[in-house]
């Protein structure tokens, strides 16, 4: 039952809610929305994204508020975003208004399971879309599922912002170019988790992934976009290889209301130590403000001080804000659930 966690002790990891909702794509049309309490997935042992990885998930947060009011965030921009990693992938999209109503009747039906303003946690929702026509060839797949399910997780610093160590590691590549790298899906995952696991057998919590054709430009930071500041500026990486963090796009929208200019753009491996501050950005922590990052290859070592920086605590507050009410919803990126 949701009243007997520890709400201030959440960490992020499955928790079972009272239902997850799902619909299929079959003879061309989506069917219903259909809320279940199954946790599983009954599958043919030929299921097409079990051999050929055709599949793509989400990640988002509901949050409740100094006020008492749930709020979901940014909804819309990850219906598009999975729309995209959808296409992409040969699979029927599921349309926005669709992927909404699932997640908003989602955190409706689970109410209960979304922590209470004071532990600082939030209520996590996983859409997943998948390839799940029965074949053997490697080809589209004609039919595709959806579901999305929920559980409460505990914010990612426990103690407040914590300066993170990063690697660079060039012995594996997050994404090749014109690959997948600009979409969700899991395959991307898979191929960090060798070095992510070398990363932190070595004590760094993150790898720093650069371009696979030449090494010499920044891409991810882990699971989560890259940013730097500088002069007045926040510059974060545009590549056709990164996937676009929905995180990254409000923090560019808040950098530019407080008078940061802001630049995407290629970030030459050799600029990181210009940087004043910087720092991972995504849904799990809004920022991981870095503390250093070192080179395997060149044994270049690069401080960026052992406390979190300005800017990077101003920004943080700021969508954090947005997120829990506190702050006025000036970009209308909640959506309030009843």
């Amino acid at each position: 039952m949701a009243q007997n966690y520890d709400w201030k002790n959440l960490s992020f990891d499955y928790r079972k809610t009272d239902c997850n909702i799902r619909c299929d794509f079959r003879d061309g049309k989506w069917g219903d929305l259909v809320v279940t309490t199954d946790e599983y997935i009954r599958m043919h042992i030929s299921t097409m994204c079990l051999h050929y990885g055709i599949e793509a998930f989400e990640g988002l947060k509901a949050f409740r508020g100094v006020d008492g009011k749930v709020r979901l965030f940014r909804v819309d921009e990850n219906a598009k975003r999975m729309q995209n990693s959808a296409r992409k992938l040969c699979m029927e999209p599921l349309p926005v208004e669709m992927f909404k109503e699932a997640c908003v009747n989602l955190v409706k039906k689970n109410m209960d399971y979304v922590p209470p303003y004071e532990s600082g946690a939030a209520l996590y929702l996983r859409p997943l879309i998948y390839g799940s026509h029965v074949g053997l060839g490697v080809h589209k797949s004609p039919e595709t599922s959806f579901l999305v399910y929920c559980c409460p997780v505990g914010p990612y610093f426990k103690r407040g912002m914590v300066m993170i160590k990063v690697v660079i590691d060039r012995m594996q590549d997050r994404s090749a170019p014109r690959g997948t790298g600009d979409i969700k899906a899991g395959g991307n995952y898979a191929s960090s988790i060798l070095s992510g696991e070398k990363a932190h057998d070595m004590g760094y919590s993150n790898v720093m992934y650069l371009d696979a054709a030449t090494h010499t430009y920044i891409e991810e930071c882990g699971a989560a976009n890259f940013f730097g500041i500088k002069d007045g500026k926040y510059i974060t990486p545009a590549s056709p290889s990164i996937l676009p963090s929905i995180t990254n796009l409000s923090l560019r929208t808040l950098a530019e209301e407080v008078g940061l200019e802001v630049e995407q753009r290629p970030i030459p491996l050799t600029e990181l130590s210009s940087f004043q501050e910087a720092g991972a950005c995504g849904t799990a922590a809004v920022i991981a403000p870095i503390e250093s990052i070192y080179d395997l290859d060149t044994h270049e070592f690069i401080e960026y001080g052992k406390e979190v920086g300005p800017w990077c605590n101003k920004l943080r507050n700021m969508l954090q804000d947005i997120q829990y009410g506190r702050a006025e919803d000036r970009y209308g990126w909640c959506t309030i659930v009843e």
